[in-house]
């Protein structure tokens, strides 16, 4: 599986062909995400010109290690690309985002995007969404027992996510609800139903959202175009 950061490499390298001088850049969270913003350092070392808006206090800090200045949502009137990782990977570009708990800050970068680039391993496609068994979903606190009492009678048990027998709390200090799922027959449905539940703050389902996605196969890299078959 592509799942160090070293091994995607190639998709980073990539993705880094869409970034043009001057860009406003979305920076993710996880593996993939943390691949890119290291390629991107690189090439702001030796010269490139971009301010980045991270997802997560994890990725801002990385990228302040790497010398990537940074911007915010309130300095800028929109994000030129966004590249990001995903969970899971439909063939229309559908996406389930959030194993790593920055999916509320992950989906408002990329509605704030031109252009959202997602880099995977092949392991992250699935036919259907929902595959892998999981849709994280945020919560605020007040809410937790309320919500999974809610999210239970509409048919998805989930659970809290824990750490080390301690509740995670995402950079918004919400908790995280990982919900079973099984393949997604209606994700826009499931979608509206979950967030019509008060206390929620936003589902891991990125419905039409990524412009394209980049695969690492080995070396090679495949692009995928959303609305492309």
């Amino acid at each position: 599986m592509a799942s160090d950061p070293h091994e995607l490499r190639a998709i980073a390298e990539r993705a880094l062909e869409m970034i043009p001088e001057d860009a406003v850049v979305g920076l993710g969270t996880g593996h993939a995400a943390t691949a890119f913003i290291h390629a991107l350092g690189e090439r702001v070392r030796q010269g490139l010109r971009v301010r980045g808006v991270p997802t997560s206090q994890t990725s801002a800090d990385l990228a302040r290690q790497l010398g990537i200045p940074l911007t915010t949502l309130e300095e800028i009137d929109a994000i030129d690309v966004d590249v990001d990782g995903a969970d899971e990977v439909d063939p229309h570009c559908n996406l389930i985002k959030g194993y790593g708990g920055a999916l509320v800050r992950e989906k408002i970068v990329a509605a704030a995007s031109r252009r959202v680039v997602i880099l995977v391993g092949p392991e992250k496609l699935v036919p259907v969404l929902g595959s892998h068994g999981i849709l994280p979903v945020e919560v605020v606190l007040f809410g937790l027992p309320f919500c999974r009492r809610r999210l239970a009678a509409v048919g998805y048990v989930s659970q809290p996510r824990l750490r080390d027998g301690k509740l995670v709390l995402s950079d918004n200090g919400n908790a995280i609800l990982d919900c079973k799922v099984s393949p997604i027959d209606r994700p826009g449905e499931l979608e509206q139903t979950i967030r019509a539940i008060p206390g929620v703050v936003g589902t891991g389902l990125f419905l039409d959202m990524a412009h394209a996605v980049l695969i690492q196969r080995g070396d090679a890299v495949e692009v995928r175009q959303r609305g492309v078959s």
